[in-house]
């Protein structure tokens, strides 16, 4: 009488290649969500050819609500709006230590040119050098 041998198949599975994936799949989304731009705001801004290498240091961001006629003030992308007679002081705590104090400004296309320069009036009072931001074309 011959005896059979049963042959069991091996339930294990190896993880190995899944965590492979699992830490490549983390290490791009860490890179990738570095690339993302730290406005929080959306802006619809101008376009323009010409852009600058210029670091700026603080960046401040004008939202227009048309339906309102309002402007809301944004420090650094902040969601929090900050009143216009505060932005100078907010301003000159955040540059106070700088060399070379820049700024730049973030306007909606529907943005009046007035709320602009009034931005650059407190650059000009303080000596900060200020950069329009546009959108590439």
């Amino acid at each position: 009488m011959a005896i059979k041998q049963r042959v069991k198949a091996e339930p294990s599975f190896s993880m190995s290649s899944m965590t492979d994936i699992v830490f490549l799949l983390l290490i791009f989304f860490l890179v990738t969500s570095t690339l993302i731009n730290p406005n929080a705001l959306k802006l619809l801004l101008p376009k323009s050819t010409n852009q600058i290498s210029a670091k700026q240091q603080v960046s401040v961001s004008i939202k227009h609500y048309p339906d309102k006629n309002t402007f809301s003030y944004h420090i650094n992308g902040n969601e929090k709006p900050v009143r216009f007679d505060n932005i100078e002081p907010a301003l000159q705590n955040l540059l106070q230590q700088s060399e070379d104090p820049v700024f730049s400004i973030y306007a909606d296309k529907s943005v009046p040119i007035e709320q602009v320069v009034n931005l650059m009036n407190i650059a000009k009072r303080n000596k900060y050098k200020v950069i329009l931001a546009t959108a590439p074309e």
